[in-house]
């Protein structure tokens, strides 16, 4: 069977150059192009070497469109603009999008959605497969124990991630409120400060923190009386994402289109 074809969006960032230094070390992919936003440092530059794996003979470019005659698939974890954007643009080609941008609006997830009827789109909060385990394992709790418990979810970043909470939080919090039977949006609380009075029953808690270089922690914690729960996992490296990106770029291309997530390409319960 013929390499999977990849597109790399923001190749020279740091999860850009993990995924190229995945795709490269995987049987089965090829990155046959790799690009980054206008004006940025990388542009023109190798985007193996950038990575660390050698040269690959492909040039980081400022435009996507040129590229995804010679691509079957688009791995793209930039931000919002850029990945409405490619939505549109995979879908004209007809191209598999694995998007693991977080910070995406509500306008943003209906035109991804849209996109979707014309091409596969996998969209996740996380690619890996321990935060997917733990969305399945928190979801599975939250059914269990029910109000009784009050649910706090704690995460923690470097300090140059601009989105919060994370993805990967949220994603854990419809996690948590599918499993209650409701939607994450009645019942959220992300900040606390001054006399906020007594919680309220069923909120779901947020809270942040950030720092240093943490790749990523979260924390699910169920506090019913006189005991807790705590779910929590912790990454430690960035390829834990690229690996999952890597197998939704292969589980999509076997499917049609539609808009789908890691729950999906993993086999675990919604």
């Amino acid at each position: 069977m013929a390499d999977l074809r990849l597109l790399i969006a923001g190749a020279g960032g740091r999860m850009g150059r993990a995924l190229v230094r995945a795709a490269t070390e995987t049987k089965g992919f090829a990155v046959t192009g790799a690009f980054e936003g206008k004006g940025a440092s990388a542009i023109g530059k190798d985007a193996g070497e950038l990575a660390g794996v050698g040269a690959l003979g492909v040039k980081i470019a400022a435009d996507p469109a040129p590229l995804m005659k010679n691509a079957d698939a688009i791995i793209d974890f930039t931000v919002p603009a850029a990945t409405v954007a490619l939505a549109a643009l995979a879908a004209k080609a007809e191209l598999v999008h694995v998007i693991g941008t977080t910070g995406l609006s509500a306008a943003d997830g209906k035109k991804i959605a849209a996109a979707a009827r014309n091409t596969v789109i996998v969209k996740s909060g996380n690619m890996s497969l321990g935060v997917n385990l733990l969305a399945a394992l928190a979801r599975q709790a939250a059914k269990t124990l029910g109000d009784d418990f009050d649910i706090e979810i704690l995460e923690m970043h470097h300090r140059r991630k601009v989105d919060a909470p994370s993805g990967t939080a949220l994603l854990l919090g419809e996690a948590v409120a599918a499993g209650r039977g409701t939607y994450l949006e009645k019942r959220k609380v992300a900040s606390r400060e001054g006399h906020t009075g007594e919680r309220k029953r069923g909120d779901i808690g947020f809270a942040t923190l950030r720092g240093g270089t943490v790749v990523g922690e979260h924390s699910v914690i169920f506090a019913g009386s006189a005991e807790r729960i705590e779910l929590t996992h912790r990454a430690e490296d960035r390829a834990i994402f690229a690996n999952g990106a890597l197998a939704a770029a292969r589980w999509g291309a076997k499917q049609k289109p539609g808009l789908y997530s890691m729950a999906d390409v993993l086999g675990l319960e919604n």
